[in-house]
């Protein structure tokens, strides 16, 4: 009787212990999956509209649409296949990529923001490079017609490429106004059929490689041009920082009072980024790749496999001596990131640089290729509140990372949801937090050495909503 006794104190210990030890386990949200609508012609951006639509860009359609969440039946509200001029040159990369909703779109400021590349300028002999033009232009919506219309053009000087052209658009508040951001890649210059092309990220006179910021609806002055530039850019131009390579995402929340503007942004080879966004600040990039952490000493931002260009890895890239020092030379106004993906040892980015050059095997890399970015603001999911979204092309996941009360930093460790061979090209939230939309590339193109076999969707050119089911 003593001996059973001392086993059932022994179970029922085990038992307590394992369910304390449970109870104490993080637990993962999980979602209920629908797809709405599915073979859109690259979905870019997609907004939760104060109209309860679903507002749909298709880069490759040129097309602007409102989608009806209950059924999926999209409804086409503007088309753009006359504003790009293109014939038989080669595609930029997006197309019609960036839309933005005024706040007060149904109460009396009916704008509709929009980036597209619409001009083909030229391709320049020695991989210099396929030039294009960019514009935002702002629309009026009509919600009885069911159409935007009333073009006004803030800004036609955006340089575009077949490469890195960014192409996020947002609106963030800031000082009591509402402005708009755009987000700008460095074209590719320095890399693979760009190989031959300058550079200017580092460059304030270009809006190459940089975070730019507009007036949402124009100022005083009698220019034209001037009027969608605010005053208090640091730069007298539209340029709000500088040193980015791709960003392709932006997002902004009030976060302890304070207004907060994110990007995320494609690393070449590893150093995928999240990073703060600051006015006049320096990112670093093509001299600071990630973290100063010295992994590309010796190397530079890309590779290209073209011999007949300069320089030991064959690119007008500049070679990194080191990234500490760079730091040191930028000064003040430079920021390491928020956060780098897979900072690679540099004796593996030196083998996959020479076999990019060499060709002697087809490279692959740890990278997961963000391509937009939100921020949860919301009660609704437990634990979810003041965290960075981040939908992933090459990781075909969403990743959640904790900001802390602050939000000038990271706390915690990052989850990964909704993985699957898709690549998620960006995110919207429902007005409750209860629900997540997602949208599917429908081709697979990308650029690299791997563009020959890139990764594609499972559920091409999608609109995914994903609901909460507790956790």
């Amino acid at each position: 009787m003593r001996n059973l006794t001392i086993l059932c104190i022994l179970i029922c210990s085990l038992v307590n212990r394992s369910f304390s030890q449970g109870s104490k386990a993080k637990l993962k949200a999980s979602f209920k999956q629908r797809v709405i609508t599915s073979n859109l012609k690259d979905p870019w951006e997609i907004i939760y509209g104060p109209d309860g639509y679903l507002w749909i860009t298709e880069s490759k359609a040129y097309s602007v649409s409102r989608i009806n969440i209950a059924d999926g039946k999209k409804t086409e509200i503007l088309n753009l296949n006359s504003e790009k001029n293109f014939g038989d040159k080669p595609w930029p990369q997006g197309g019609l990529m960036g839309m933005a909703l005024h706040p007060q779109l149904l109460s009396g400021k009916p704008f509709v923001y929009l980036a597209f590349v619409n001009k083909f300028i030229q391709s320049e002999p020695n991989y210099g490079g396929n030039f294009f033009q960019t514009k935002i232009v702002r629309y009026t919506w009509n919600p009885k017609r069911g159409m935007l219309y009333d073009p006004i053009v803030i800004s036609d000087s955006i340089p575009g490429s077949n490469d890195h052209n960014g192409g996020r658009l947002i609106i963030a508040r800031a000082d009591g106004r509402d402005y708009l951001f755009y987000s700008v890649g460095d074209m590719g210059a320095g890399q693979f059929d760009n190989g031959g092309r300058a550079n200017h990220a580092q460059d304030i006179r270009y809006y190459e490689g940089k975070i730019l910021r507009f007036n949402a609806e124009p100022d005083q002055d009698q220019d034209s041009v001037k009027k969608w530039i605010p005053g208090s850019n640091p730069f007298e131009n539209a340029v709000w920082s500088l040193g980015h390579r791709n960003p392709q995402g932006l997002a902004s929340a009030i976060i302890n009072g304070s207004s907060k503007l994110y990007s995320s942004e494609h690393g070449p080879y590893s150093d995928d980024e999240i990073n703060l966004i600051e006015k006049g600040a320096n990112y670093g990039h093509p001299f600071i790749i990630g973290y100063r952490d010295g992994n590309y000493d010796g190397l530079a931002a890309s590779v290209s496999d073209h011999d007949s260009l300069p320089g030991k890895w064959n690119t007008t890239y500049p070679l990194i001596e080191s990234e500490a020092k760079n730091a040191k030379r930028i000064g003040s106004s430079y920021r390491d990131p928020l956060k780098a993906f897979n900072p690679n040892h540099s004796k593996f980015l030196n083998e996959l640089f020479n076999a990019t050059i060499t060709k002697a095997n087809k490279p692959d890399w740890p990278s997961e290729a963000p391509s937009s970015l939100a921020i949860y603001t919301f009660d609704a999911i437990p634990g979810w509140k003041n965290s960075l979204l981040i939908p992933t092309l090459k990781g075909g996941k969403l990743l959640r990372m904790k900001l802390d009360n602050d939000g000038r930093k990271l706390s915690g460790k990052e989850e990964e949801y909704f993985n699957s061979d898709n690549r998620y090209r960006d995110i919207a939230i429902s007005p409750d937090g209860k629900t997540i939309y997602l949208i599917t590339d429908q081709s697979a193109e990308t650029s690299g050495p791997t563009k020959e076999d890139p990764q594609g969707s499972s559920q091409k050119g999608a609109v995914i909503e994903f609901t909460y089911d507790g956790m």
